[in-house]
Protein backbone atom coordinates (compact mmCIF):
# COMPACT_ATOMS: atom_id res chain seq x y z
CA UNK A 1 0.00 0.00 0.00
CA UNK A 2 1.34 3.14 -1.09
CA UNK A 3 2.02 6.03 1.53
CA UNK A 4 -0.42 9.18 0.59
CA UNK A 5 1.03 12.34 -0.25
CA UNK A 6 0.47 14.02 2.89
CA UNK A 7 2.76 10.76 4.91
CA UNK A 8 5.24 11.56 2.03
CA UNK A 9 5.56 15.14 2.88
CA UNK A 10 6.34 13.90 6.90
CA UNK A 11 8.60 10.90 5.76
CA UNK A 12 10.84 13.54 3.88
CA UNK A 13 10.55 16.18 6.82
CA UNK A 14 11.99 13.41 9.06
CA UNK A 15 14.74 12.38 7.13
CA UNK A 16 15.49 15.96 6.42
CA UNK A 17 15.51 16.47 9.77
CA UNK A 18 17.30 13.61 10.44
CA UNK A 19 20.22 14.06 8.01
CA UNK A 20 20.77 17.86 9.36
CA UNK A 21 20.13 17.21 13.28
CA UNK A 22 23.47 14.47 13.00
CA UNK A 23 25.08 14.00 8.98
CA UNK A 24 27.86 12.29 10.74
CA UNK A 25 25.15 9.17 12.01
CA UNK A 26 23.35 9.85 8.81
CA UNK A 27 26.19 9.04 6.22
CA UNK A 28 27.53 6.48 8.23
CA UNK A 29 23.64 4.35 8.34
CA UNK A 30 23.58 5.00 4.19
CA UNK A 31 27.11 3.44 3.52
CA UNK A 32 26.33 0.35 5.82
CA UNK A 33 24.77 -2.83 4.63
CA UNK A 34 24.06 -6.48 4.90
CA UNK A 35 26.41 -6.69 2.14
CA UNK A 36 29.33 -4.98 4.03
CA UNK A 37 28.94 -6.90 7.11
CA UNK A 38 29.29 -10.07 5.65
CA UNK A 39 32.05 -8.77 3.85
CA UNK A 40 33.77 -7.50 7.09
CA UNK A 41 33.06 -10.71 8.34
CA UNK A 42 34.81 -12.71 5.49
CA UNK A 43 37.99 -10.93 6.05
CA UNK A 44 38.11 -11.54 9.33
CA UNK A 45 37.43 -14.94 8.28
CA UNK A 46 40.55 -15.10 5.97
CA UNK A 47 42.80 -13.36 9.28
CA UNK A 48 41.72 -15.99 11.75
CA UNK A 49 42.19 -18.74 8.91
CA UNK A 50 46.20 -17.19 8.87
CA UNK A 51 46.51 -17.37 12.34
CA UNK A 52 45.07 -20.78 12.62
CA UNK A 53 47.35 -22.41 9.63
CA UNK A 54 50.22 -20.39 11.27
CA UNK A 55 49.70 -21.89 14.75
CA UNK A 56 48.99 -25.26 13.02
CA UNK A 57 52.73 -25.39 11.25
CA UNK A 58 54.23 -23.68 14.35
CA UNK A 59 53.26 -26.47 16.65
CA UNK A 60 53.25 -29.81 14.52
CA UNK A 61 56.75 -30.57 15.36
CA UNK A 62 55.61 -30.14 19.40
CA UNK A 63 52.80 -31.84 19.34
CA UNK A 64 49.62 -32.98 16.58
CA UNK A 65 47.23 -32.58 19.78
CA UNK A 66 48.56 -28.99 19.61
CA UNK A 67 48.13 -28.42 16.21
CA UNK A 68 44.88 -30.19 15.99
CA UNK A 69 43.78 -26.60 17.48
CA UNK A 70 45.33 -25.00 14.77
CA UNK A 71 43.28 -27.16 12.49
CA UNK A 72 40.26 -26.40 14.50
CA UNK A 73 40.26 -22.63 14.13
CA UNK A 74 40.86 -23.04 10.36
CA UNK A 75 38.05 -24.75 10.19
CA UNK A 76 35.55 -22.41 12.33
CA UNK A 77 36.89 -19.67 10.05
CA UNK A 78 36.57 -21.66 6.62
CA UNK A 79 32.35 -22.02 7.83
CA UNK A 80 32.89 -18.83 8.88
CA UNK A 81 33.55 -17.33 5.71
CA UNK A 82 31.08 -19.72 3.69
CA UNK A 83 28.30 -18.53 5.61
CA UNK A 84 28.89 -15.39 5.05
CA UNK A 85 29.78 -15.64 1.25
CA UNK A 86 26.21 -17.23 1.71
CA UNK A 87 24.73 -14.24 2.89
CA UNK A 88 27.15 -12.41 0.99
CA UNK A 89 24.98 -13.61 -2.51
CA UNK A 90 25.48 -12.60 -5.91
CA UNK A 91 23.52 -9.30 -5.32
CA UNK A 92 26.20 -8.74 -2.66
CA UNK A 93 29.36 -9.67 -4.81
CA UNK A 94 28.29 -7.11 -7.22
CA UNK A 95 27.39 -4.34 -5.26
CA UNK A 96 30.56 -4.94 -3.45
CA UNK A 97 32.61 -4.41 -6.47
CA UNK A 98 30.71 -1.49 -8.33
CA UNK A 99 31.58 0.24 -5.29
CA UNK A 100 35.06 -0.76 -5.87
CA UNK A 101 35.01 0.40 -9.57
CA UNK A 102 33.34 3.37 -8.19
CA UNK A 103 36.25 4.81 -6.08
CA UNK A 104 34.81 4.88 -3.33
CA UNK A 105 37.88 2.83 -2.09
CA UNK A 106 39.93 5.51 -2.60
CA UNK A 107 38.18 7.97 -0.72
CA UNK A 108 38.02 5.38 2.53
CA UNK A 109 41.83 5.44 2.29
CA UNK A 110 42.01 9.28 1.80
CA UNK A 111 43.82 9.36 -1.24
CA UNK A 112 46.71 7.99 0.16
CA UNK A 113 47.87 5.88 -3.03
CA UNK A 114 47.95 9.34 -4.74
CA UNK A 115 50.09 11.19 -2.06
CA UNK A 116 52.41 8.31 -1.98
CA UNK A 117 52.95 8.33 -6.15
CA UNK A 118 53.74 12.33 -5.70
CA UNK A 119 56.36 11.67 -2.83
CA UNK A 120 57.99 9.32 -4.83
CA UNK A 121 57.77 11.62 -8.30
CA UNK A 122 61.49 12.90 -8.45
CA UNK A 123 61.47 16.62 -8.14
CA UNK A 124 63.97 16.95 -11.42
CA UNK A 125 61.22 16.09 -13.74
Amino acid sequence: MPLSEDEQRILSQIEQHFYEDDPHFAQSVSESSLYRHALRNIKWGAVLFVVGLTFLVLTLSVSFVVAFVGFLIMLAAAFGIERNARKLGRAGLDQVTTSVRSGRLRSTFGGAGQRMRDRMKRDDQ
